[in-house]
């Protein structure tokens, strides 16, 4: 079983029912919708085939949705604009018709007032880079530092800076209702600046009873001196290194990455490293070796999940690009395993060192997984924070709570019906891994679960041989 967790951003490439569930067989973990792009109708219509997929196949594939944010673009031009390095380029926020050539608008009129002289604009992700020269009333000079092609509603970045816009807009307000009226697992909320907005969007779903985890996506050079709030309050992070990669030196985003998973990792939250991670693959049906390499690194470093975008949106080759990463993970989850040792990280109460003893017993042992019996997920995801060799086998009572854990490490989830009896949930546990081969006869397994002894619930963590199969 593959730990590393794989999210596949689903475009007009893989919406239809057929591509969706050919994803589905080949492991996806979770299905993004990219709400910059495509009508509510649209995606409605891929959540409803997800679903469905997940009912006729049996896969517990959870749905994200992704939030478009706060963006600054570029306008309409009627054609490509071609740039050589060292020519003029005009940035507006004049709202009329016909603009003189060279003059492109730009959808923020905020934006006169963030830019400063001197200032690098990154265009489509830095490529085109342009130095602001001058500003003068509502436009802003700028020189071309590089030879490009600017296209229509391009994104564009300051260097540095964020603008100064509402972290969440009307439209993601719009979006945020869809989905929770849609049922969505997660919302990746876009350019989180600070722990209040994911504080507000968590109080507004706490209000609506939507039990749907919120994921803050690290990409504004302004969220880095907030990340230890941010992570204290959000129930996961996404590392969005395309935008985060033009506001801040392309240096400091590897580095930047690395910090962030440790600090995800110490307190238990998962973390998901995207964008980029297999960019060729877009055009072409074989990656690039920096490319492999990307992905080991991420999976060397212990993320959740890693994720693909245009590669499964839009790409021509979008079950290579999902065959190729998951091959990568699971080869260097293999070698990880030749020298594994459950990984010391912060205590913070007694469930954790309860995690922690199983992960240990459960490598000493060479234990065929862990079976951790969970309502709310608490137990299967502390001990995910552990790393252990063997596969978490979560069994929980409600189907939402078996989707969400999906994003987690090394978690595969499972719903039975519970009894009162804690041993006969487990009973139950075992027989239903056994039918799915999951579990077979002679697989010694730790069990995590309470037992009921004096009157009262006791959390365990147990040692049992599978035994033959019932007749």
């Amino acid at each position: 079983m593959r730990k590393t967790k794989i999210i596949c951003t689903i475009g007009p490439k893989t919406a239809p029912y057929a591509m969706l569930q050919q994803l589905a067989e080949k492991g996806m973990n979770v299905a993004r919708l990219n709400m910059s792009h495509g009508s509510l109708e649209w995606h409605w219509d891929a959540i409803r085939n997800i679903k469905r997929i997940n009912k006729k196949i049996g896969t517990t594939i959870a749905i994200m949705l992704d939030t478009k944010g706060p963006e600054v673009r570029t306008g309409d031009v009627k054609q490509d604009l071609p740039l050589q390095k060292g020519e003029i380029l005009i940035l507006t926020v004049r709202r009329q018709a016909e603009l003189e050539p060279y003059c492109v608008e730009v959808s923020y009129d905020g934006f006169v007032n963030d830019v400063e002289v001197g200032d690098i604009v990154l265009v489509d992700g830095g490529m085109i880079s342009l130095l602001v020269r001058a500003i003068h009333d509502s436009d802003v000079v700028c020189e071309s530092l590089d030879d490009g092609i600017l296209s229509s509603r391009r994104h564009i970045n300051i260097r540095g800076k964020s603008a100064d816009l509402p972290s969440i807009t009307d439209k993601d307000w719009q979006d945020i209702n869809f989905g929770i009226d849609n049922n969505v697992d997660f919302i990746a909320l876009s350019f989180v600046r600070g722990a209040s907005s994911i504080s507000e969007l968590q109080s507004y779903l706490a209000e609506r009873k939507a039990p749907i985890d919120l994921i803050a996506k690290i990409e504004s050079a302004e969220s880095i001196p907030h990340l230890d709030e941010i992570i204290a309050v959000a129930d996961g992070i996404m590392i969005a290194r395309g935008d985060l990669g033009a506001e801040l030196p392309y240096e400091e985003v590897p580095l930047l990455q690395d910090e962030i998973i440790k600090k995800c990792r110490l307190v238990g939250k998962p973390v998901i490293v995207a964008t980029h991670m297999l960019e060729s693959m877009i055009v072409n049906p074989t990656p690039t070796r920096a490319e492999v390499t990307d992905i080991t690194y991420a999976v060397q470093q212990g993320a959740d999940a890693i994720m693909l975008s245009g590669e499964t949106a839009t790409g021509k080759y979008p079950f290579k690009a999902f065959e190729v990463m998951d091959a990568v993970a699971r080869r260097i989850e293999r070698q990880m395993e030749l020298s594994k040792v459950v990984e010391v990280l912060a205590s913070i109460n007694p469930k954790d060192e309860i995690a922690r003893s199983a992960a240990i017993l459960s490598n000493n042992l060479q234990a065929a997984g862990t079976l951790v019996i969970t309502r709310r997920g608490l137990m299967a995801v502390l001990l995910s924070k552990c790393r252990p060799i063997a596969p978490i086998l979560a069994i929980t009572n409600t189907s939402h709570v078996r989707r969400r854990l999906g994003i987690h490490w090394g978690i595969h989830a499972f719903r039975i019906k519970f009894s009162n009896d804690p041993e006969v949930t487990i009973q139950r546990a075992i027989e239903h891994l056994r039918r799915k081969m999951t579990l077979l006869p002679g697989d010694r397994v730790i069990v995590l679960s309470d037992i009921l002894a004096g009157g009262k619930f006791v959390e365990t963590v147990q040692i049992r041989v599978i035994e033959g199969a019932s007749a």
